[in-house]
Formats: C-alpha cells, structure tokens, sequence
C-alpha cells in the first residue's frame, strides 16, 4: 500500500472546509436540473429528460462512492475515505429523485400503473431492485445502525453496493434503445472499480479494517 501522504492535498482532505465543499458539489446536478427546467432545457419531453437526468447523476456517484477505496489505495490517500459516505448518500438522493419524478410527475401517483411498469418492464424491474438496495444502504448508513449491526453483519450489507452498481448498469444497458456506448462506459468503470477493489496486487495490498467496506 502506498504511504499516507502528508503534503497539501492531505492536509486539505482532512480541512473543516472539504466536507462542506464535497456537499455543495453534491448539490451541482441539482441545481443545474432545475435551472434547465425553468429555462426550458429539458427538451420537448421534460419529465423524461428530468427521469433520466436524475438517475444518470444516481449512477455517476455511486460509482464515485465505489472509487473511493481504489483511490484511496492507489494514492495513499486515507482522508479520502471522509466523503464515501455523504457520496454514497448523494447517489441515493439522486436515485430518490429518479424515481419521485417517475411515479409523482410522470405517473401521477398511480400506484397500479406504477406496479405494472415494475412487474411488465424488466429494465424497471431491475432499477427498482437498484433502488431498494440503495435505500437500505441508506437507511443503515449511521454509525448508530451500525453499532446496531454489528460491524461484521454491517460490512456484510454495505457490499450491496457492488449489486446496486452493477443493476443501475443493466437497468441503464436495457433502457436505451438500439445499440448506444454509453451504458457501456458506466458498466465497464464499475468492472475496473470492482477489479482495483479487490485485486490482490502489491500497490493494492490488504485493506485496512477500516475501509473494507
């Protein structure tokens, strides 16, 4: 594993400042959402457009959150490991958000449509099932559930993350129609992710107990 460096970029990690600033990026897509929504960026189908953008911004941090060890490891730098976390919490707001839009706006809170469109549509299937996922993950993100836990059974849960990432991909590869790369891209970033994660080479060395999850 790579010395822990202590030079500027270290010192800059672990400044009271890193986290408000990770959170205001967080809140970037957001805001550019709403402002094509109001300026009328959204296209000639909007709550589409709103649908895909929210769950492309849901997909794009949670593989962020999954760099977050490799990076870590490859750099040496552990006061990355400070923003996994509230990333991972941001690919779950952006998530919430995708599916909010599609049943709220789009499907106006019709339950039964929304059901049929889980059970009849299997890239819908596959990204409610991504949704559940991240949604526990969520929901057992506190360091409170997980002295809950335990930390042996909350590591064990927490390695969803990589089913979650892998069916954002698919439910991403079955949405677009003909053949298109870009699903492709995301889905191979994650197969690296997951490679460097767990490769088992001298750079990468053992993970510590800390970030193993």
């Amino acid at each position: 594993m790579a010395a822990v460096s202590k030079g500027p970029v270290a010192r800059a990690l672990s400044s009271r400042w890193a986290k408000p600033v990770v959170f205001v990026l967080g809140l970037v897509p957001l805001g550019w959402m709403v402002w094509l929504g109001v300026s009328g960026g959204l296209g000639a189908e909007p709550v589409a457009e709103a649908v895909r953008q929210s769950g492309l911004w849901a997909l794009r941090l949670l593989l962020v959150a999954l760099a977050v060890t490799p990076l870590r490891i490859l750099t040496g730098q552990a006061g990355l490991a400070r923003f996994r976390r509230m990333i991972g919490l941001f690919a779950f707001f952006y998530a919430l958000l995708h599916v909010s839009v599609y049943v709220g706006v789009d499907q106006f809170f019709d339950w039964a449509a929304v059901w049929k469109d889980i059970v009849k549509r299997p890239y819908i299937t596959v990204g409610m099932g991504a949704f559940v996922i991240l949604t526990a993950l969520a929901a057992t993100s506190t360091n409170g559930m997980v002295r809950r836990l335990g930390g042996r059974r909350w590591k064990a849960l927490h390695k969803a993350v990589f089913v979650a990432g892998a069916a954002g991909c698919v439910h991403y590869v079955m949405l677009v129609k003909g053949w298109q790369y870009p699903p492709f891209v995301y889905a191979a970033i994650l197969l690296g992710l997951v490679a460097l994660r767990y490769a088992k080479s001298p750079a990468a060395g053992r993970l510590s107990p800390s970030y193993r999850t």
